[in-house]
């Protein structure tokens, strides 16, 4: 029997997009701690939710392997606590996975980590515990990387494996988890890949470039064994067929399950669904995120979206009529000029979201914008603190760093201000909610001033 720590770390600078608001449960590993869970003793270290001490916690239990997870702003965390936990124990197995494992592994080639689970199935995972469990160096493994084969892998390019999480394993942070002012709240996944292979997306590269249902009849048997009243269905786009989302409302109606849904949901799908949302509305679902992402169709076609700008508009007046609340997704394409931000704008009033996420287009190390922007790019790969959702990344190309970062500040103050964002918050989450988003937003304003004047 091991001793296994499965630690999410600590944000080294917060990325100040929605996600700042959408704090939700490690789902990752406590998909892992369910693989493990019966021949090891394992815990969870979320160091987001939490306020332990990483140090004074492996005092306190000795592991023998501590694995991370971690996105691409998580890297330096993840090297330093690897590096702390080396020190202390020269000895103690290092593993890391998640997002940034997957698409940039190299992030992690060194001398303080042991092993990088590029992608994990049952096989591999359990494949790679036997060894380590002996006292054995593994052989080359599908999806893992080890530091004693120099991270070779075997070439063969796989998908995460769908592994139902224990949620136990977080008991003691869950009142933390939340979705906005959805608090506390439970995230699950219904269905892994994505047919629609956007561009700028790598959720699909991650789970595959079709989508592989589960069982409905188990997901409902998951959805009554979660405690909290609301559940974010993160599935790419939990509403891309009808007839499922049918069954889904009979099997909630025929158990009786009274929860607060949110979901992933293209305004494609929305729309085909027709009536169905209202059948959705009244079985719980409160909020769709949607991906308008653009106001200009010749956008949306080089982001290989199925919707058009009439699609998107044809999607919002749906949700209003079911009064299904919309948070909205736009990409700030890097070649904008100061009329397009205008026009944007004028478009966000058409649709008028409940709340709108304002994102710079980021081309992620390992992905297709990567390659496409190659020469604009403006930090490296390396400079992971830079790789969140807030920072522009992208050289503009018609107008300078400043005036962009301008154009972006006086339209995130116009969907703050102007489009009664805020009035939305506390009239639908409360006032404390209302305070953690302006504290936010200050936050927000802050730095793109200062990015703004750097140039």
């Amino acid at each position: 029997i091991m001793k296994i720590l499965l630690v999410r770390p600590g944000r080294r600078k917060q990325a100040i997009t929605l996600g700042e608001f959408m704090f939700s449960e490690p789902i990752g590993l406590e998909c892992v701690y369910t693989l493990l869970k019966d021949k090891h003793d394992i815990r969870i270290l979320d160091l987001m939710a939490g306020y332990e001490d990483f140090l004074q916690e492996c005092k306190k239990w000795r592991p023998d392997v501590i694995g991370f997870t971690s996105l691409c702003i998580d890297v330096l965390a993840v090297l330093e606590l690897a590096k702390k936990a080396k020190s202390l124990y020269p000895h103690v197995i290092t593993l890391v996975g998640g997002t940034q494992a997957f698409l940039a592994p190299e992030s992690f080639y060194h001398q303080n980590i042991d092993h990088i689970a590029q992608y994990t199935t049952k096989d591999n995972l359990i494949k790679l515990f036997s060894f380590l469990e002996r006292g054995e160096q593994p052989p080359l493994i599908d999806g893992i990387r080890s530091r004693e084969n120099h991270f070779q892998g075997t070439g063969v390019r796989g998908i995460n494996d769908y592994i139902p999480p224990d949620r136990s394993s977080t008991d003691k942070y869950r009142k933390e988890y939340s979705y906005f002012g959805f608090k506390p709240c439970a995230i699950i996944q219904t269905s892994r890949g994505c047919s629609s292979g956007c561009s700028f997306c790598v959720r699909w590269k991650i789970e595959g470039s079709q989508e592989r249902d589960e069982p409905l009849e188990d997901i409902i048997q998951e959805i009554k064994k979660i405690n909290e009243a609301s559940i974010m269905i993160f599935d790419n786009d939990f509403l891309y067929n009808r007839d499922r989302l049918e069954r889904f409302c009979d099997l909630l109606e025929a158990g009786q399950i009274k929860k607060n849904f949110i979901c992933y949901g293209s305004a494609h799908s929305i729309v085909k669904a027709g009536a169905t949302m209202e059948r959705l509305a009244k079985n719980g679902l409160k909020s769709v995120l949607v991906g308008y992402e653009s106001f200009k169709d010749e956008e949306l076609m080089s982001y290989h979206k199925k919707a058009t700008t009439e699609t998107n508009l044809a999607a919002a007046q749906l949700l209003k009529k079911y009064r299904i609340d919309c948070w909205a997704s736009f990409i700030l394409h890097p070649d904008w000029n100061p009329r397009d931000f205008k026009e944007f704008r004028r478009y966000l009033k058409k649709l008028r979201p409940e709340i709108s996420s304002l994102t710079p287009m980021t081309p992620f190390p390992g992905t297709y914008l990567e390659d496409k922007y190659k020469g604009r790019i403006l930090y490296r790969k390396e400079d992971y603190d830079q790789w969140s959702y807030s920072v522009v990344s992208i050289a503009p190309g018609k107008m300078s760093l400043r005036r962009y970062y301008y154009e972006v500040l006086k339209t995130n103050l116009y969907v703050n201000l102007s489009l009664n964002n805020a009035c939305y918050m506390a009239g639908k989450f409360g006032c404390a909610t209302l305070i953690r988003v302006l504290k936010g937003s200050f936050k927000f304003l802050v730095t793109y001033i200062k990015l703004m004047l750097k140039g």
